[in-house]
């Protein structure tokens, strides 16, 4: 199973305690996936998401005490199921119709008065999130989305999420509105906010090892790069070492550069600390490196003078 539906299958046995979180959450479901039929008598789900239908059925039957175990279709393709009679005024307990006479609240906005409290929020989410959410594999990336009918029902779903201080996006995609979050600590705070403690621990645990892993592969990259820097001096070092041996001998040079060229040729590999250790007196990494730098110079003055013959 995806991750996005490991936390689909984890919100399914997430029930709020009190009827007014409920209705919240029975709101997002039906404002995303509802249908009237009847003339706004028979309010009805529109989906094959098996998962959504159990959560709609068990929340109506707890609300309104009415058991809709019995699914409307054919075979096992359980795409309509029958809800409640309602007249009008009771379905806009629930959403905010612009049309009378429309026969879907699919795009609707939920009714403000239900979602006002923290817990509300909170279940209206969840409710919207099981109905049109999608959440992307964490080892690969971080997005989390909810596919909106319209620009206003994005708008109260944006709302929302932000009202637990986050920074929801809205683009639009073909006829759809969708929001969405891309940061990992973002994506996170949403489980958190719909209450996927599971889910939440897993991409936290997937965070942990992503940050773990770049850490490493950092000091990596900063170790090699120190490595070749230091590889490539030693190779010029020798290089002009060399040079000055070929053109004038280091009987010419100063005793201090000579001592530390020999050193150099012994120990190609050796860093500029062991360099100093091997000196008579001892001398420290700058010491060392300040003397290298003299026997290049006068390497580059010998090239620069056979250049001018």
């Amino acid at each position: 199973m995806s991750f996005s539906g490991n936390v689909k299958e984890e919100l399914r046995n997430k029930y709020p305690k009190s009827r007014h979180c409920m209705l919240a959450e029975l709101a997002g479901i039906v404002s995303t996936e509802g249908v009237i039929q009847g003339d706004f008598h028979n309010l009805v789900l529109s989906t094959d998401n098996i998962i959504l239908i159990e959560k709609y059925a068990t929340l109506v039957k707890e609300i309104f005490h009415f058991d809709i175990s019995k699914p409307l279709g054919k075979g096992n393709c359980l795409k309509i199921l029958e809800a409640l009679k309602f007249d009008l005024d009771e379905i806009k307990k629930i959403v905010e119709s612009s049309n009378n006479a429309a026969c879907e609240i699919k795009g609707c906005i939920v009714n403000g008065m239900l979602i006002q409290q923290d817990c509300c929020k909170r279940a209206f989410l969840r409710g919207t999130f099981l109905a049109v959410g999608t959440v992307s594999d964490p080892n690969k990336s971080y997005h989390l989305e909810l596919v909106c009918l319209n620009e206003r029902q994005a708008k109260q779903v944006q709302k929302t999420i932000d009202f637990f201080k986050l920074d929801a996006k809205i683009v639009q995609r073909k006829n759809h509105h969708v929001v969405y979050l891309k940061e990992g600590s973002q994506v996170s705070d949403f489980l958190n906010i719909v209450e996927a403690y599971n889910s939440l621990l897993a991409l936290e645990n997937v965070r942990i090892l992503k940050d773990m892993r770049n850490s490493v592969n950092r000091k990596v990259n900063c170790e090699t790069a120190n490595i070749s820097k230091t590889v490539n001096a030693a190779v010029r070092q020798i290089e002009d070492i060399e040079f000055i041996i070929d053109t004038i001998g280091l009987d010419k040079i100063p005793k201090q550069l000579k001592d530390i060229a020999v050193v150099r040729m012994d120990n190609p590999d050796m860093s500029l600390k062991g360099l100093g250790d091997l000196l008579d007196p001892p001398v420290g990494k700058s010491g060392v490196n300040h003397r290298l730098r003299k026997i290049s110079v006068i390497a580059d003055d010998l090239r620069a003078k056979q250049c001018d013959i």
